[in-house]
């Protein structure tokens, strides 16, 4: 490579400096003075290299990592969600869901993407109001009432499987009714341990393959926990009881929802709702059933549980007798001045029949009620943890 001739204001630089030359002392006073450099002394190439170092040099917080950057707590896993992480908006986008709008997709060789017809945006909107992820461990949900065949044991049913269908996470439904609940009754029967065994077999559990041997399940993912068959077992079942078991719960399941029984004086409830993240309370569509309802709603206000009735959803069901002689608007209307939402469940031949709810069988309409009674759940416990 030819060398390059030295600019004409390039300084002389000394090919060599002697051994003896210019030796410092120990004595000798040294003074520094900032370099200056003239830019016509120095050759392109070079301008261009400081050039470059002086831009790196200004933007380095571009290539650290400082700690003012990160928000105020690490995220969990659970937020590195599909509808955060995937770009749908671009070149990418997903193969439209709907008859029309498929068709039209294949026919056009994937180049025409209309998107999602309107009942699948209705129904992603829904998926993601229910599945919400939860930052700040387990969150508990009592279903109640102080009125006993309202369908308070369907509700929760309903309530599990609109969520365990959709969420990433676990659901879990424990019966808690002392007077011989039937909550495991509304899903296939895989498992004859109930919460007694819980109670029992509390040191043994040390990991989810344990606990998930005492549980029965369904086809959407919901676990039922049953209660006792015997009714003096589940009398027996106290406050402490129950803390072992929602303690238990809490180390597997991100949702625990409640099946309580119609005493709200009885020794379980008082941990049930000191537990609460949200609350459910079931209202029949008579006209006693709607009074204890409200009634039960008066009672937690005056016994300490002012913030779970502001944020209480009341279900109201529909199905009970009495329905078809009752103006059941003014009933909503009356709980909707009380509760943050109300929500009605239809009439279901299915649900009416008192035995294993099939998900897939119900009705469109009582699945509408059933998401949309999980989607506000999800809400509330979402804005009373921000809160």
């Amino acid at each position: 490579m030819a060398k390059r001739p030295a600019s004409k204001s390039s300084p002389e630089v000394p090919e060599q400096i002697g051994a003896g030359d210019n030796q410092i002392g120990a004595g000798d006073n040294i003074e520094l003075h900032d370099a200056t450099v003239d830019p016509s002394a120095v050759s392109g190439e070079e301008t261009e290299t400081i050039s470059v170092s002086a831009e790196l040099s200004n933007n380095d917080d571009l290539y650290q990592r400082r700690p003012e950057n990160r928000g105020s707590s690490p995220e969990s896993s659970a937020m590195l969600t599909d509808d955060r992480l995937i770009d749908t908006t671009g070149r990418y986008r997903q193969v439209p869901e709907g008859f029309l709008q498929r068709g039209v997709y294949e026919i056009s060789f994937h180049l025409v993407n209309l998107g999602d017809s309107r009942a699948v945006r209705e129904r992603k909107e829904m998926d993601a109001r229910i599945g919400i992820p939860f930052e700040q461990g387990t969150k508990y949900v009592p279903i109640l009432t102080r009125k006993g065949g309202v369908g308070k044991t369907t509700v929760t049913t309903l309530l599990g499987m609109a969520m365990a269908s959709v969420r990433e996470d676990r659901v879990l439904g424990i019966d808690a009714n002392p007077d011989r609940g039937t909550l495991a009754e509304r899903v296939p029967r895989a498992s004859g341990a109930t919460v007694r065994d819980v109670v029992k077999l509390a040191a043994e559990i040390e990991s989810f393959t344990d606990f998930a041997g005492l549980v029965s399940r369904d086809k959407t993912r919901l676990h039922i926990l049953a209660s006792d068959t015997d009714p003096l077992l589940s009398e027996a079942f106290d406050e402490n009881d129950y803390n072992v078991v929602a303690d238990q719960a809490g180390r597997f399941y991100s949702v625990v929802l409640t099946d309580c029984g119609t005493g709200v004086v009885h020794s379980v409830m008082r941990p049930t709702l000191e537990r609460a993240n949200g609350l459910v309370v079931v209202s029949g569509g008579s006209v006693d059933e709607a009074r204890l309802a409200s009634e039960t709603l008066t009672w937690l206000e005056a016994n300490g549980h002012g913030d779970l009735v502001k944020n209480v959803v009341v279900a109201l069901n529909t199905g009970t007798q009495g329905t078809n002689v009752v103006k059941l608007d003014e009933i909503e209307r009356h709980f909707a001045s009380r509760a943050r939402a109300v929500v009605r469940i239809p009439y279901d031949p299915f649900l009416a029949a008192g035995s294993v709810i099939d998900w897939s069988r119900l009705s469109p309409y009582t699945r509408a009620a059933a998401r949309e009674l999980a989607a506000l759940v999800v809400e509330g416990m979402r804005e009373r943890t921000e809160a």
